[in-house]
């Protein structure tokens, strides 16, 4: 017993907890390269460990791990590779606002659920404009539920008929009727619409789609098989998709804040560009600069909290526990920490201005407690040990040269000396 006392206190002699560690490095700012962690006793194996993050409310990832907004890292591909593993992406804002738009339709609609707002055909329509709406909207799919003006459900429009052969043929004479169309009731669909989903198709064999009706038979949304399969089959994965209550991936979006010509912030231009972020699905809306704690940020952080009360909004950068206190009284749930500790940002060798990382983390990480808000460690993530030494402090980490180089990035490819680069720069 002596013993192990002797080594208990030897151990707190040289081994501390961060809240003795830092305050005795004042002065001192540390990076993840300048410490390490020490192991504690443990009877937790690796298999029975979980990474599950509530960032915000009705914002949880399996996999605290987020890539950055930036125009070489985060697009539709990414972010939906980033879902899938349980993470989320943040896609970047340097494109035109409607190809933002499109990207984050791209993600959301990537495996459903419940489609809630189904791709329909009119009954007046011929099965040429069927086929022509198909090419042109680019649609990977080929069943079209039929529906009246009055959304009430008259058919199924199957893709075998869909050939050029049945092009002059009318929607109406073409489609499998309403009294052959299996359908559920909305009101039977219950607390886990997925299990009814699932037990349906199993107790049906060969078909595959299943719609929704609400008691006056108007559509109210669809099942298919293999999204339901996917679904299913997630639930056995060491990684589980992080998906939002339809069942669909979650996705970010950066935006920017454009002034008018008076120089204030454009209200009308940024609250349309959210709203329509969030009609396409978007799950979490980022504000952010390399200067966070500024009168800007904080104005369009309240302008964007003021307009829409329950979206869990991002906003950043900062690293002193005054810029996190600022951000989340204008109403941000998460706040970036870092300020130039990214591999190829210049904000410290221009501007002079950061704090090493660990350091920054840990005097953010106080303000957070106090504030009741989630932190994110935004850069200078080099190895999956910095992830673990950043996770000790905050909620979460964003990654981007670690992703920089993966196939789902959009940044350009490109041979130097017989070896293939992909392009990556500073830019979010």
């Amino acid at each position: 017993m002596a013993a192990e006392q002797n080594a208990g206190s030897l151990d707190s002699a040289f081994y501390q907890p961060a809240d003795a560690f830092f305050p005795a490095q004042a002065g001192l700012a540390l990076t993840y390269d300048d410490l390490t962690l020490s192991t504690l006793y443990s009877e937790t194996l690796p298999r029975d460990t979980s990474l599950d993050t509530e960032l915000a409310g009705g914002l949880c990832l399996h996999l605290p791990i987020i890539s950055a907004d930036m125009d070489t890292v985060t697009e539709s591909r990414m972010a939906t590779g980033m879902a899938l593993n349980g993470g989320l992406g943040l896609i970047h804002y340097n494109m035109p606002e409607k190809q933002q738009l499109k990207e984050v339709s791209r993600v959301k609609n990537h495996v459903h659920g419940l489609i809630q707002e189904p791709i329909t055909v009119a009954p007046d329509k011929t099965v040429g404009d069927v086929i022509e709406l198909i090419e042109t909207k680019r649609y990977s799919f080929s069943t079209f539920p039929v529906v009246g003006d009055d959304r009430k459900l008259v058919g199924l429009l199957s893709g075998n008929v869909l050939k050029p052969r049945y092009a002059a043929k009318q929607v109406t004479s073409a489609l499998v009727p309403r009294d052959q169309v299996q359908t559920l009731r909305e009101s039977q669909l219950g607390a886990d619409p997925i299990a009814i989903a699932d037990q349906f198709f199993t107790d049906h064999p060969g078909i595959n789609k299943l719609l929704v009706v609400n008691d006056s038979d108007e559509l109210c949304g669809l099942f298919t098989l293999s999204d339901i399969e996917r679904i299913t089959t997630e639930k056995l994965s060491q990684f589980r998709p992080a998906r939002d209550d339809h069942f669909r991936l979650l996705c970010g979006a950066a935006v920017s804040t454009p002034r008018n010509d008076a120089g204030e912030l454009d209200r009308e231009r940024i609250e349309s560009h959210v709203g329509a972020l969030i009609e396409r699905g978007a799950d979490v809306v980022a504000v952010s600069t390399a200067h966070g704690h500024s009168k800007g940020v904080g104005n369009a952080v309240a302008l964007i909290r003021a307009a829409y009360p329950d979206l869990p909004l991002i906003a950043g950068n900062v690293t002193t526990a005054a810029g996190v206190e600022y951000l989340a009284d204008q109403g941000a749930n998460i706040i970036k920490i870092g300020q130039g500790p990214g591999s190829i940002c210049t904000t410290r060798l221009v501007a002079g201005v950061g704090i090493p990382q660990m350091t920054a983390l840990y005097v953010a990480s106080q303000a957070a407690k106090a504030k009741g808000v989630s932190l994110l460690a935004d850069g200078g993530i080099t190895k999956s040990g910095d992830i673990v030494k950043a996770l000790t402090l905050v909620d979460g980490v964003i990654c981007g040269g670690l992703l920089a180089g993966c196939p789902e990035t959009p940044g350009q490819v490109m041979e130097i000396s017989g070896k293939l680069y992909k392009q990556y720069r500073g830019m979010g």
